[in-house]
Formats: structure tokens, C-alpha cells, sequence
């Protein structure tokens, strides 16, 4: 089946289109609907676009701005004339007509000064720099805790009854880190040893979780020199270590009432409610955030690119803090963000999203 479009979008007949497909002028009036959403909210009307510079008549604006809706690019909502982004369409405002400005030196300043001063914990710094972006931005600022992921150095298990025993790692970092593990029925002295020895002679540095996977084949092969209640024990035991990372982690979220302030209908209202559900969604959020610790800068989710986000709406900006590479090989220990309506200011949370996760990364050195 074919559809008519007007001659000058002829490039732009593919479901998922580009912006080396559209010309000139279909870019001018893409923008400058999406800029004034971003800044009004509001849907944006082809005379609007023409008062705003576009030096076309209205008539002309509405066709492009129809063909750019058969795109997926802009949608019309049932109460207006008007045409506003889609999420699709502002995703490829993002990636390729956005234009990110500085933050400027006096907030580079407030945001130093708030995260560094008065002798504050590392923790401390974790909250400021949560509620300064939700207060910056607009959105809620959501801050994932540091994963510790050192290579173990020695393992220890200590009887403490028959049911119990005191698990103690020690970590290449010099970390000690003492952890409570139930113990199956049978479990003696010689088998809790048996244990400790055999985790010691393979584990030769490796994270937790690296051991879990790469020491599964390597217990199936030695099982038969080891103990039964030795392996499980191993088995149970990196499972429990590796696995417990979620729970450890604390997410610190601030600023939902800045939600509220963006709500102009019913409309946005429900979608308000829905995303204070999903920030609840701990395990969720947490999955979100590793993901971006994946990522070497600033990452943004636009609706349903985020699975937790997609009935809400909601867009994530959210970058990864390291350690600086001067120290070592670069590590990334957490990760940072602003969650708010789709209709976010990118141009401005991108840089100052950045540059709060880059502080983060050096109070970590």
C-alpha cells in the first residue's frame, strides 16, 4: 500500500527514519516543534511554527508537519489541532539535532562546593548529589550506591554452631567483610576447612562474581576429590555472595515532588501516579542503572526504550561515576540520574548529569 506525501519528503517514506533522509526544511519545522514542546508542554500548531521563523505558510508547515506524523515523528492528541514529539521523534531530536549547552562556571561551583564541602561522608555526597540534580533538573534525582567489586584475597569459614557459621572475606583492596551463612546438617570442622582451602587455592584474585561463573565448571570436574557437603557449601556460598549485590545496594531517590509541578491535565496526572509506582520498583531501577554503568558517558531511555518507564512515559538521563583510570584500570562503581516527564530539558540535565557523576568519580580517588 502506498501513501501520498508531500514532494519535498520523498526521502522519508521508511517507518524508522533518519535525519540524513529529511531535508532542510522538514528538519526546521521538526525542531522547532520539538524545542517549543519541550518548553511548553503544550501541542504545537503550524501557526506557532510559522510566527516562530519558519518563513512558510501555514498551509505548507501543516503538510510537512503530516507527513512527519505518517513518520511516527509527531502525534496530534485527541483535544488539539496542534502536533507534539512522539518518543520516537524525540529520540532522534536527541541523537541528532540537539544542542547541548554548558552548564556554566557558577553551577559547576554550586555542585563542587555541594558534593566536596564541610567534611561530608561519601554517602553524604551520594544524597546532596541526588536532591541537587532533582532540584537542578526538575525531575526526581536517583543516585545508585557503589558496587564494590575487589578480587577476593582470602576466604575463612568459622564455625559458630551447628546451624551457623561466620564466612570472612578479605578483599584485594584491603576490605574485610564478615557475612552469616546457614550451614546444611553434617557440616564438621574438616569440612568447613576443606572448603576454605579450596576457594583459596581458586579463586587467585577473582570478583565474586566471576568466580561463581568460572568456578562451576571447575567444581563439576574436581567433584569427585572433593567432600559433598564441601562443594555444596562452595556452591551455596558463591552463590549467596555474588548474588546478594542488589540487596546491599541502596538506591536514594529525591525530589518526586517535582513531578507534581509538571502536571497541567488528568492525563499527566496518571501518568505522575504511574511513574511513582515505578520508582518503587527497586530491583527494577537497580537493573536500569547497571545497565548505564555499562555505558562510557550519559545514557538516555525515552519511554518504552526503558521496560520500567514504558506505561509512565518517563525519560531516564543517567551517566556511570568511576574511578579515574590515573588510579588504576577505570572502574565503575555506580551510577546517576534525573527520572522526569519525556518532556525533560535534555540540552540542559545531559551536561549537568555528566558532570555531577565526573565529581562523584574523583571524591571516590
Amino acid at each position: 500500500m502506498s501513501m501520498k506525501h508531500s514532494p519535498h519528503m520523498t526521502g522519508l517514506l521508511n517507518s524508522t527514519a533518519s535525519l540524513s533522509e529529511m531535508d532542510q526544511r522538514a528538519r526546521d519545522i521538526f525542531r522547532h516543534v520539538v524545542e517549543t514542546y519541550l518548553e511548553t508542554g503544550e501541542p504545537v500548531g503550524s501557526r506557532t511554527v510559522s510566527r516562530g521563523g519558519v518563513h512558510l505558510s501555514p498551509a505548507s508547515i501543516r503538510n510537512t508537519m503530516q507527513d512527519l506524523a505518517h513518520l511516527g515523528l509527531l502525534s496530534a492528541p485527541h483535544t488539539s489541532s496542534g502536533r507534539m514529539p512522539t518518543h520516537q521523534g524525540l529520540r532522534l531530536f536527541v541523537d541528532g539535532l540537539l544542542e547541548i549547552g554548558d552548564i556554566g562556571e557558577e553551577a559547576r561551583r554550586d555542585i563542587e562546593a555541594r558534593l566536596t564541602g564541610r567534611g561530608q561522608t561519601f554517602d553524604q555526597a551520594l544524597r546532596e548529589a541526588s536532591n541537587l540534580l532533582s532540584g537542578l533538573a526538575g525531575g526526581a534525582g536517583v543516585v545508585m550506591t557503589p558496587s564494590f567489586e575487589a578480587g577476593v584475597k582470602h576466604v575463612e569459614f568459622i564455625a559458630l554452631s551447628a546451624e551457623q557459621a561466620l564466612t570472612v572475606l578479605v578483599f584485594d583492596d584491603g576490605r574485610v567483610e564478615n557475612r552469616l551463612m546457614p550451614l546444611a546438617p553434617g557440616m564438621t570442622p574438616s569440612v568447613l576447612a576443606e572448603a576454605s582451602n579450596y576457594l583459596n587455592s581458586h579463586l587467585k584474585g577473582r570478583t565474586l562474581s566471576e568466580a561463581r561463573v568460572e568456578l562451576k565448571a571447575e567444581l563439576e570436574a574436581e567433584r569427585q576429590r572433593l567432600d559433598e557437603a564441601a562443594a555444596r557449601l562452595i556452591e551455596e556460598g558463591l552463590a549467596v555472595w555474588s548474588g546478594g549485590d542488589k540487596e546491599k545496594r541502596a538506591l536514594i531517590v529525591r525530589g518526586r515532588a517535582n513531578l507534581l509541578e509538571a502536571t497541567q491535565s488528568l492525563e499527566d496526572l496518571e501518568r505522575v501516579r504511574s511513574l511513582f509506582e515505578d520508582l518503587e520498583q527497586k530491583e527494577e531501577l537497580i537493573d536500569l542503572l547497571d545497565d548505564v554503568k555499562d555505558a562510557q558517558g550519559v545514557r538516555i531511555f525515552i519511554g518504552s526504550e526503558s521496560k520500567l518507564f514504558s506505561l509512565s512515559g518517563s525519560a531516564v538521563i543517567a551517566a556511570p561515576y568511576m574511578v579515574s583510570p590515573q588510579k588504576g584500570a577505570a572502574k565503575v562503581m555506580g551510577a546517576i540520574g534525573v527520572i522526569g516527564p519525556a518532556r525533560l530539558n535534555y540540552a540542559r540535565i545531559i551536561p549537568l548529569v555528566d558532570y555531577t557523576a565526573r565529581i562523584l568519580g574523583r571524591l571516590l580517588e
